[in-house]
């Protein structure tokens, strides 16, 4: 029997050179989509400048690169103090921020991960940043003036954060608690200002009452002195006679039941007798 001919090798290996071609080529560039930065590392050590959105190569087989997002990023941060007056003080911020693209590479290097940023530069200095800001007021300014408050924990924050390559779009107070104390503090003292008011309140209803008594006393007075005027003045009987007729007819006095006896003085007032108790 003749021998079958030995099958050539070169195909496979020239196959296989192929695809290690093909894979090698696709491995030595990166796409960095838009808003994303990445950062390049040869045999473990960061390359100087990032890598912008686009196509880039890197070295085959020895490369890396590291993709972070540069979008805004929110995360809540907790944080406590003590204000001017040693009360505590304890709030929660939402942190908007974003990676700085030209500082990945220094990002990289000093911390690493997003995670690590969050945890080892954004929280501390959070933190930091409200101390600095409710120090300098008490604990009712804390609240009473949230809005400057927060202006000076912006200010803060956004300078210490600046350094570390991370820029602050915005913050928000999630929440803000005092003690119990100073909440039971808070409340006894809104009690006694509702209690002063109410005295006040009553006080002056009691003065003006007072002013009111007055001023119908002094105005019966007044009646009566220039009612006691009149009739000293000529013609002055003459008013008592109307009066007295007034009064009979305001009393329903009947002629049959009421005797009117004249005035010994001239122009006198008569005088007014109800028979019907005699008859009765």
């Amino acid at each position: 029997m003749r021998n079958q001919p030995t099958p050539s090798l070169q195909p496979i290996i020239g196959g296989i050179i192929a695809a290690l071609i093909v894979l090698i080529g696709f491995n030595a560039f990166v796409i960095i989509n838009p808003g994303q930065a990445g950062v390049l590392s040869i045999l473990g050590k960061a390359q100087d400048g990032p890598l912008l959105e686009g196509i880039h190569f890197k070295p085959p087989l020895v490369s890396q690169v590291d993709v972070y997002d540069v979008t805004v990023q929110k995360f809540e941060v907790p944080a406590q103090s003590s204000t001017k007056d040693l009360q505590e003080l304890t709030a929660s911020f939402a942190i908007n921020f974003r990676l700085d693209p030209l500082n990945v590479v220094n990002i990289r290097r000093e911390q690493g991960t997003l995670e690590n940023v969050v945890s080892k530069i954004i929280a501390p200095q959070t933190q930091e940043s409200f101390k600095i800001a409710a120090a300098i007021r008490t604990v009712e300014e804390s609240i009473t003036k949230r809005a400057e408050l927060k202006e000076d924990f912006d200010a803060a924050l956004t300078e210490r954060l600046d350094k570390y390559g991370i820029v602050v779009l915005d913050t928000s107070v999630v929440d803000l608690n005092f003690s119990p104390e100073f909440a039971r503090a808070v409340e006894e003292k809104q009690i006694a200002e509702q209690r002063s008011q109410r005295a006040i309140y009553v006080a002056r209803e009691a003065e003006q009452q007072a002013q009111a008594d007055i001023n119908r006393a002094t105005g019966r007075a007044e009646a009566q002195r220039l009612l006691a005027e009149t009739l000293k003045a000529q013609g002055g009987s003459l008013v008592l006679q109307k009066e007295a007729i007034e009064a009979w007819r305001e009393g329903g006095a009947q002629m049959p039941k009421v005797l009117v006896m004249g005035s010994d003085q001239k122009n006198g007032a008569p005088f007014i007798f109800n028979l019907g108790g005699l008859q009765e």
